[in-house]
């Protein structure tokens, strides 16, 4: 075997070994360490994002009550409190 051909076996064991891994869906992280990311994970992932996404809802709709708080006109320091408890109350 000449070294060409050995370079070029080395190659191609080196892209079918990268092509396996990534079919198998396993990653490195910035560790080294590899880590297998299977079916059964896809429902815990999008269980994990449905809770982040209602989440993030929760806090556009208390973000956007404190903007109308602060942007309000109206000086009224028991209708300010009455806000601010109503916020209290949803979380």
């Amino acid at each position: 075997m000449n070294p060409f051909e050995m370079v070029v076996a080395i190659v191609v064991i080196v892209t079918i070994g990268s092509v396996l891994r990534a079919k198998y869906g396993v990653v490195k992280d910035k560790f080294g360490n590899e880590t297998s990311y299977r079916q059964n994970d896809d429902a815990a992932i999008e269980a994990e994002n449905r809770l982040l996404r209602d989440e993030v809802k929760a806090m556009k709709e208390r973000l956007a009550v404190l903007e109308r708080i602060a942007t309000d006109n109206n000086d009224s320091g028991a209708r300010l409190d009455r806000e601010i408890d109503r916020l209290r109350d949803r979380s």
